[in-house]
C-alpha cells in the first residue's frame, strides 16, 4: 500500500534519522521518528479502522505522518498533524510534499495545546508522539476529541517508562478507554474511547 514516492521519503527520513543517532547529534536537533514497525503499525490501524477525521501530535520530519497519511489517503481520511518547531514543519511539508501526501495531511505550525483547545470537530483516531512531560496534559485534551470507537496510540510508553508512569497509570485506568500497552518499537499505547 506504500508507493515508490512516500516509500522514498520514508527511506530517506530513516537514513537522516540512523545518520543522527549514530553521530549523536543533539536530542532536540535530531528527527526523533518513531521506528518502522511502528510506522507500519500506525499505517495499519489506519487501513483497518478506516477514520476520516486524524489528528499528529508531534510530526517532526514527517516520518510517521507519511505512514498515517498514506493510508488515510486510501481510506478517504484527512490528517491534521500538529509541530512547534519550525524547522521541523519545513522539513515535514518537503517530506508530504515529495511523498504527494500534502493534500492528505495538513501541518499546523503552533502549540498542539493551542489547537486542541479550539477544536470542536471530532477525531476518530489520534497519535501522540510529543514531548513527554506533556503527555498527561494532552490526555486530557484528546479524551473529550475521540469519537466513540476512535483510537489513541501514543508513542514512547517503554522506552519512557519513568517519565511517562503517570500517564501510562491514567490512560490505563481511564473509565472511558479500553487500552493496552503494546511491545512493539518503543512500547505504543493503543487505546479505544468507549462509548
Amino acid at each position: 500500500m506504500i508507493d515508490r514516492r512516500t516509500r522514498a521519503v520514508l527511506d530517506r527520513l530513516e537514513a537522516r534519522d540512523s545518520q543522527e543517532r549514530r553521530s549523536g547529534a543533539p536530542r532536540e536537533n535530531r528527527l526523533r521518528q518513531v521506528t518502522p514497525d511502528v510506522g507500519r503499525f500506525l499505517h495499519n490501524l489506519v487501513l483497518a479502522s478506516r477514520p476520516r477525521s486524524l489528528i499528529e501530535i508531534g510530526t517532526s520530519g514527517g516520518y510517521s505522518t507519511a505512514w498515517i497519511a498514506s493510508a488515510a489517503r486510501a481510506a478517504g481520511g484527512l490528517l491534521t498533524t500538529l509541530e512547534i518547531d519550525p524547522a521541523k514543519v519545513a522539513l515535514a511539508r518537503e517530506s508530504l510534499r515529495d511523498a504527494g501526501l500534502d493534500g492528505t495531511a495538513t501541518i499546523v505550525e503552533g502549540d498542539a495545546f493551542d489547537y486542541l483547545r479550539r477544536r470542536n470537530e471530532p477525531a476518530d483516531f489520534v497519535f501522540l508522539d510529543a514531548e513527554k512531560e506533556d503527555y498527561l496534559a494532552f490526555l486530557g485534551l484528546i479524551i473529550p476529541l475521540l469519537v466513540p470507537g476512535g483510537i489513541l496510540i501514543a508513542d514512547n510508553l517503554i522506552s519512557h517508562e519513568a517519565e511517562l508512569r503517570d500517564f501510562r497509570e491514567t490512560a490505563l485506568s481511564e473509565s472511558r478507554l479500553s487500552a493496552v500497552v503494546v511491545p512493539i518499537g518503543r512500547g505504543e499505547l493503543f487505546a479505544v474511547r468507549l462509548p
